[in-house]
């Protein structure tokens, strides 16, 4: 079998190529992609080549994680059947091409496991589902129905921020603070202010979650926290962090770092996303055809407007 995919040969050097699949196994489904998204976070690192030392690393890899399509394929042990629609994050069906994450293909053969069912109504706006189950586990990790520590204060407006800040407002929390500099992301706030951090002159935040992926930024954060307050690294971190040790001695402060979603995040936020709860729509603000994935790519990482892009992969199967 053969596939259409998103291959990063090298460093800022993105073509589509076709390769060859591995063979279906019984656990297995065959899914024909409808839809991919493209993160401004791992898969910029990728694409920059700034991603640090991570298992699988190496060029040339189909990157991706936010991939949904239905099944044309399953094997008897699967535990799905053909014609459903799934949510794939990720894949490794393509020989010596490395998948990392590997989910930007126009045909994936993936674990029964890997394939997540979803309802037709959420359509191409289940992309956004890796980074809501993302945000769900850095404040609800284990699939407990409700935030343990909800953010008061969220560093960043890009989509994971707006997703933070939608679950908390959503499980009946106190609005959070969310910090910008952009005056382009502010905008699209629900139920809570965004304050460039400049207008913001709060020094007693309990729990601030940083999705800005700034390693410089830990100094500026222990200095807005309450005594034994907690900062979540919710964020991807090309380069290393470090703080002053003394301001965050007097506060006695804490460092979480938010590690990567589980099965039982994804199986939440879905169900919260299938009862119409959680607004995706405005996040997805361009599109592409797979076609014209290099130039996709480039308006994701470098055009300061675009939120979300989003892959068509008709006509690619």
């Amino acid at each position: 079998m053969k596939t259409q995919a998103i291959v990063l040969e090298r460093p800022q050097h993105l073509v589509l190529r076709e390769l060859s699949l591995a063979e279906l196994q019984e656990d297995d489904v065959l899914v024909d992609v409808e839809w991919s998204g493209i993160s401004t976070g791992t898969e910029r690192l990728l694409w920059s080549g700034q991603m640090p030392t991570f298992p699988g690393m190496g060029y040339p890899l189909v990157p991706g994680y936010e991939s949904v399509g239905r099944i044309r394929a399953a094997g008897p042990k699967s535990g799905h059947g053909i014609g459903e629609r799934v949510f794939v994050p990720g894949a490794r069906c393509f020989g010596d091409v490395r998948g990392l994450f590997g989910a930007s293909a126009s045909t994936l053969v993936v674990p029964g496991a890997k394939a997540y069912p979803i309802g037709d109504a959420l359509g191409e706006q289940a992309v956004l589902l890796a980074l809501a189950a993302t945000a769900y586990h850095a404040v609800a990790g284990g699939g407990t129905r409700r935030p343990v520590n909800p953010p008061d204060l969220i560093v960043g407006h890009g989509v994971l921020g707006r997703l933070l800040a939608r679950l908390t407002v959503i499980a009946d929390f106190p609005a959070p603070t969310v910090w910008e500099t952009s005056p382009l992301r502010a905008a699209g706030a629900a139920g809570y202010p965004v304050l460039h951090p400049d207008e913001d002159r709060r020094r007693d935040y309990r729990h601030v979650y940083d999705v800005s992926g700034d390693s410089t930024i830990l100094d500026r954060l222990v200095s807005r926290l309450a005594p034994g307050g907690e900062i979540v690294l919710a964020g991807f971190y090309s380069q290393p962090l470090s703080f002053a040790f003394a301001p965050a001695f007097m506060r006695e402060a804490q460092i979480r770092v938010a590690a990567e979603w589980k099965r039982a995040d994804m199986l939440a936020v879905r169900e919260i996303a299938d009862a119409g709860l959680l607004p995706l729509s405005d996040l997805i603000t361009h599109h592409a055809a797979a076609g014209d994935c290099e130039r996709a790519y480039r308006t994701a990482f470098e055009d300061s407007q675009c939120l979300k892009m989003v892959i068509n992969w008709t006509g690619h199967a």
